[in-house]
């Protein structure tokens, strides 16, 4: 299978996926259940909905779901879980940049420090526990080097090849906000343990995940934010003018691409990948919006709000070698997945689904 060994169900040890009752982390769960793995999910149950989550995945998988309520800074917790586990996904963090500056210290405390413990606990196993680790486009900066101009309400580069291709992996890292410098070490560390210590462990760096199980708030989860406020007729805020772009990537193609790098992982050890839905799903946060409203068939209120420390005008992830080092199948067309998502939503909030519709175009990135 291109060098893709699917590790056996039958007697392998469970698989630990830390913050696995967050978004990405129940639907990782869940389809790793689904496909018969026992699944470990540590998870403080601290960020709304977390709860929710933790509770559909044990309902919906009782046998093969164990929850282990704890924070990732817990040693002893995670001593436990580690020494059990055959694998690790690494989703546990704090998330919104705005709450890393209300609190550094907190922030460098969960995201840094949880991770080097985390790491030194497999390390102490002396065994190879394939280690991936979720990492964020914030790794590279404000990107404010870039230059753009506007076009169709959006703002793209002057430079043809990232306007063709995106922000590749080869881009130097520089960190800005906390939250960045936080996530941006850890992600470092992660790759320093597989070259100093040969531990079999890879990053992804995401770029905007949406879909089912997706709690978005203003500080983060910002497509299932703004389709949540427009459900329930408050107005979204948007900081900046919003002609900011980003490449947003339906939750299933996420998880497919983390279980190819565990799969693939004696090959992409030690490498970081660019994660995200490229140039095909790249949407302007105006273009979005024009979008929602057409699906709903009426106005949403907007309030304009200053730029936030840290925001990057555009930021569109390089696939090339994500697909190519993953043998990803293309990822889920962003209007297909916003409306999956749109749906989901409304049915959680016991209003009616739309009706089925035919399976939009793909279409390059749009304004």
């Amino acid at each position: 299978m291109n060098g893709e060994t699917a590790p056996a169900v039958i007697g392998l040890r469970p698989v630990l996926v830390t913050g696995g009752a967050g978004f990405i982390g129940s639907n990782l769960s869940d389809r790793l259940a689904r496909e018969g793995h026992h699944v470990l999910v540590l998870d403080s149950l601290a960020r709304k909905g977390t709860e929710l989550n933790a509770n559909w995945l044990t309902e919906t998988h009782p046998d093969r779901i164990t929850l282990i309520t704890s924070d990732i800074r817990d040693s002893t917790a995670l001593r436990q879980a580690v020494a059990e586990a055959g694998a690790v996904f690494h989703f546990a963090a704090q998330v919104a940049v705005t709450t890393s500056f209300a609190d550094p210290k907190n922030d460098f405390s969960v995201n840094l420090s949880g991770t080097l413990g985390l790491l030194e606990e497999v390390r102490r196993q002396q065994r190879p526990i394939p280690f991936v680790f979720a990492s964020t486009n914030k790794v590279y900066g404000e990107l404010s080097n870039i230059a753009l101009h506007c076009e169709d309400d959006a703002y793209r580069p002057r430079d043809a090849e990232l306007g063709a291709y995106g922000i590749s992996e080869s881009r130097p890292l520089e960190f800005h906000t906390p939250y960045g410098c936080s996530k941006g070490a850890a992600d470092q560390y992660v790759l320093d343990y597989a070259r100093s210590f040969d531990m079999p462990a890879s990053v992804l760096r995401m770029s905007c995940i949406y879909g089912p199980r997706q709690m978005g708030n203003e500080d983060q989860g910002w497509v299932a934010h703004f389709l949540i406020q427009a459900l329930k007729g408050e107005p979204i805020s948007i900081f900046g003018d919003g002609r900011q772009v980003r490449d947003i990537l339906y939750v299933e193609d996420a998880v497919e691409a983390y279980l190819k790098a565990w799969r693939r992982i004696n090959s992409v050890r030690g490498k970081a990948f660019n994660l995200g839905g490229g140039c095909a799903n790249a949407v302007s946060l105006r273009a979005l919006i024009a979008f929602i409203e057409a699906s709903l068939g009426r106005d949403v209120e907007k309030r304009f709000e200053a730029w936030r420390c840290g925001d990057q005008r555009y930021y569109v992830s390089d696939r090339r070698r994500i697909d190519r080092e993953l043998a990803l199948p293309a990822p889920t067309p962003w209007r297909e997945g916003v409306a999956k998502l749109l749906d989901w939503l409304r049915s959680e909030h016991g209003m009616p689904t739309s009706a089925h519709r035919s399976a939009p175009e793909r279409t390059e990135a749009t304004g």
